[in-house]
């Protein structure tokens, strides 16, 4: 019943919400308008209907008035409500392509102007950070999820190296945020519901200017163990701190497993 339930307000309260954020956009000539309504008024009954009971901690290591990337560890669908409610910023989100066409959220991202990246076309890839660097410097933050994949079992994945590339570029801070329960609650690929506890913690902004500007394995190698840490002092189950970094064009898999020899049975 909750399965049916949570499917249920989900689809209706999105399409809702979606056509209440392009009247608050019309209406105030201002996009960030959309982002208010995500976080008052999507969010919140999302988590509600799934029994979310979420906690934030380290919120003064937010601030609305410095442009920040946020990297994210990523463990269900429920991940974005609660970010958005978690990191009171204006912030814009950098998603796959794919999620265009889902109705009415795709649609909200597009015209909310949230970045799309096309992870199966290298050049249109790099065009779309250059265009969030350039959203950054601008002074809009930007949220990403560098697994670039849900993780099955709530272990933080290997990053990708290319949005790291965005921080460096823009030369902004980078703010680790960690989330725990989300997996239990709502695993990936999954509607059947447990509802408890959602955890999330706001690291201290990370600098990227003690980087080399082309040093992006440093980086998310920094910036992932922080969030590996953060995770298990929130009961999870943290990562493998050895391979960090995910093979281009691969999700969820790091270089060392990705390239070790596959054994043939006898």
């Amino acid at each position: 019943m909750r399965k049916l339930w949570c499917m249920l307000v989900a689809a209706v309260w999105s399409a809702i919400m979606f056509f209440v954020s392009i009247t608050a956009m019309i209406l105030t000539l201002n996009p960030s308008r959309s982002v208010w309504v995500a976080r008052r008024l999507w969010s919140p009954v999302l988590l509600w209907a799934g029994g979310a009971r979420l906690e934030v901690f380290g919120a003064e290591n937010v601030d609305p008035k410095r442009p920040t990337v946020y990297v994210a560890n990523h463990q269900s669908t429920l991940d974005i409500p609660a970010h958005f409610i978690s990191v009171p910023v204006d912030f814009r989100y950098v998603a796959k392509s794919q999620l265009r066409l889902v109705p009415f959220i795709g649609w909200y991202l597009w015209l909310a102007g949230h970045i799309f990246v096309n992870r199966g076309d290298r050049a249109s890839a790099i065009e779309s950070l250059e265009r969030a660097a350039r959203k950054v410097r601008e002074g809009t933050s930007i949220f990403l999820y560098p697994e670039g994949t849900r993780s099955e079992d709530g272990r933080v994945l290997p990053f990708k190296k290319g949005p790291f590339a965005l921080a460096l570029k823009a030369r902004v801070p980078i703010c680790p945020v960690t989330i725990e329960g989300s997996s239990t609650l709502m695993p990936k690929n999954s509607w059947n519901i447990t509802p408890g506890p959602v955890r999330v913690k706001i690291g201290r902004p990370i600098d990227t200017t003690a980087f080399a500007e082309n040093d992006r394995e440093g980086l998310a190698r920094a910036v992932r163990q922080q969030i590996i840490a953060d995770n298990l002092s929130l009961g999870g189950k943290g990562g493998d701190t050895e391979d960090a970094i995910a093979p281009p064009g691969k999700e969820g898999i790091g270089q060392q497993r990705a390239s070790a020899p596959t054994s043939k049975a006898s």
